[in-house]
């Protein structure tokens, strides 16, 4: 989850760390630092909490250097404190670290037993410790940093800087993605290419198991085995100008209107000027599909369940649904015939690499849906899916996942027209539904000054409860999500049906229930149950079309009219009042809405 950073180059690093540290800070805020070389000295400064608190003792206290490491941290093992803070020291070594150190008791007990001690609280220290051990053994850095990284378990993207050394970093992956920079007679080190990108678009990947030696003119890298294992170079394309605001307060704002743009170019991507829908080589034989297993985490999870509903009503597929930190340990059976599909933004989640993992050589197929072309879930797959939304800075994901929603439901009509369940003149009308979307999305975005209003009032609530049925569910789902991870308003959501079976004993005049309900099949039934919680003084919001809300407006506190659309991409077009609410609710109660209290974007460990 964290973010780290390596620079061997021609001008002084500090700068340059702190840029590509700005790049990195999605994936943690608790505090950061930065460690250089300078005429052989190393030296370090570290501050707690966002970003611009180095910045500021960087400024009474500059650190010069051409050679350098940086680090912005998510509290795994220790507080937020400055002695916990990255990079972590021991003599002449410095090291950044992403990832957990599982084995880290019994190192620092080998520690203790040649009379070393520690000083911080985290798993992080003890590798530091342990390369300073090798080098006063009386190995070199670079034989310290092979002999450390063996002894590691557990997940980890490490870089390592030494004293004395201006021209050498040590980078190793095992489970967290890193990436090496080539630029002119200098090289980078970086936890994604973002972070690289405005001083270089040429990247080497390293695969899983990989250690690297890298000076300002050579990288040498060897695979777990110690084996040569120089990976490919790949020139990146990165749009720099969507790492910025736009003009908008918040990056959760810009990419919440950025949707119809985004959703336009993966349709561009997937369905050609002649309505066909076409999809990477080598494409899938959804004939021979008997069952779709899908994994994920978070709100990639909500769109699987969106899929789930998608696939079985539309391509007649049975679909298991299943979050990935539970699946990978349940070890379920795999039948023969199963395709596992993976979601995640990053294509570096974790416990959903885990599960991919566990899935390969069980499953027929291993199709991946992910915003990250070169990540470890899509080359790790059999085909890889793009979704196309741009680079998401929000923590709160918001694009990525109308992108990953209209990814999976072409896949779901693809899947029909293989199977014979819709025709070709079925097929057309649901690409002209789809090209239709960002239109709509931008009619939706119309609401903004009405959910303005709304959230002041949304703001001052303790619980909020969102209903939904059928398709809308896994949406009432994700908008209660969104709310308690920005807002920090206690927020759950319910199917409809339910409600009556429980947690209708939560309703009361001051729990404002959100009611996504456009006028599809299932619409009367919805409001029947809205109407159990009207009956018992509940305060409705309900979100719907102007049909639904003109048939069941009367009576409820507010209603968001949303333009109509298929029922079947409905899910696509209620997600922007759901993001739009726990936006506006967020800023009215003044949060750090791209920031969010103890969360990450990439959750790089379990």
């Amino acid at each position: 989850m964290c973010g780290i950073v390596g620079v061997l180059g021609d001008h002084e690093a500090a700068p340059l760390l702190v840029e590509a540290l700005k790049r990195l800070e999605y994936r943690g805020y608790d505090s950061a630092g930065i460690a250089t070389v300078n005429h052989g000295q190393l030296d370090r400064r570290r501050a707690v909490g966002k970003l611009v608190n180095l910045s500021d003792l960087l400024v009474h206290e500059p650190l010069a250097g051409k050679s350098g490491i940086g680090h912005t941290r998510w509290a795994t093992h220790g507080a937020a404190s400055v002695r916990n803070a990255h990079p972590h020291r021991a003599g002449g070594v410095a090291v950044v670290h992403n990832g957990i150190i599982e084995n880290f008791r019994d190192l620092r007990s080998f520690l203790a037993e040649h009379g070393i001690g520690y000083e911080t609280d985290t798993d992080t220290e003890t590798v530091a410790l342990l390369a300073q051990y090798y080098i006063h053994q009386g190995l070199s850095p670079r034989d310290a940093a092979e002999q450390t990284i063996a002894r590691l378990t557990g997940a980890y993207a490490l870089c390592f800087l030494f004293d004395g050394h201006e021209d050498l970093l040590i980078a190793a992956r095992k489970g967290s993605p890193l990436a090496i920079g080539h630029g002119d007679g200098e090289m980078f080190v970086g936890s994604d290419a973002i972070a690289l990108a405005p001083m270089t678009d040429r990247i080497t990947y390293l695969d899983e198991g990989d250690w690297a030696v890298i000076t300002r003119n050579s990288v040498e890298i060897r695979d777990a085995g110690g084996r040569i294992a120089n990976r490919q170079m790949r020139v990146i394309q990165i749009d720099t100008t969507r790492i910025d605001k736009g003009g908008y307060k918040h990056f959760m704002a810009k990419e919440i209107a950025e949707q119809p743009t985004v959703l336009t170019g993966a349709l561009n991507h997937y369905i050609t000027p002649e309505g066909a829908i076409r999809l990477p080589k080598p494409g899938i034989d959804f004939t021979r599909v008997d069952r779709l297993t899908m994994v994920a985490c978070g709100t990639a999870s909500y769109a699987c369940l969106v899929a789930k509903y998608w696939f079985e009503q539309l391509a007649g597929i049975p679909v298991d649904v299943d979050v990935a930190s539970e699946f990978r340990y349940r070890e379920p059976p795999i039948s023969r015939g199963t395709t596992a599909l993976f979601v995640s933004q990053s294509g570096e989640t974790a416990d959903t690499l885990g599960a991919l993992r566990y899935c390969t050589g069980r499953a027929d197929r291993i199709l991946s849906v992910v915003n990250v072309a070169e990540s470890s879930i899509a080359r790790e797959s059999d085909l890889a899916l793009p979704i196309l939304a741009g680079t998401e800075i929000g923590v709160a994901s918001t694009k990525a996942f109308t992108c990953q929603l209209i990814t999976l439901a072409i896949l779901a009509i693809e899947a029909a027209h293989q199977r014979g369940r819709i025709d070709d003149a079925q097929l057309e009308t649901h690409v002209a539904n789809l090209r239709a979307l960002p239109g709509l999305l931008n009619l939706a975005l119309g609401i903004e000054g009405q959910t303005r209003a709304l959230a002041a009032e949304l703001a001052e609530a303790r619980d909020i409860l969102f209903l939904g049925r059928g398709r809308m569910f896994p949406l009432a789902l994700e908008g209660a999500l969104k709310l308690k991870e920005i807002s920090y308003i206690h927020a759950e959501a319910y199917a409809s049906g339910e409600l009556k079976h429980g947690p209708i004993a939560l309703v009361d005049k001051v729990v404002p229930v959100i009611v996504m309900a456009p006028h599809d099949e299932l619409f009367e039934k919805t409001v029947s149950n809205m109407q159990e919680v009207m009956a018992r003084g509940g305060k409705v919001l309900l979100i719907s079309d102007s049909k639904g809300t003109t048939e069941a407006g009367e009576g409820v506190w507010e209603t968001l009219t949303m333009p109509p659309v298929d029922p079947f991409l409905a899910p696509i077009l209620y997600a922007v009042p759901a993001q739009l609410l726990a936006y506006h609710t967020a800023v009215a109660k003044g949060t750090d809405v791209d920031q969010p209290r103890n969360l990450a974007k990439s959750v790089t460990v379990e």
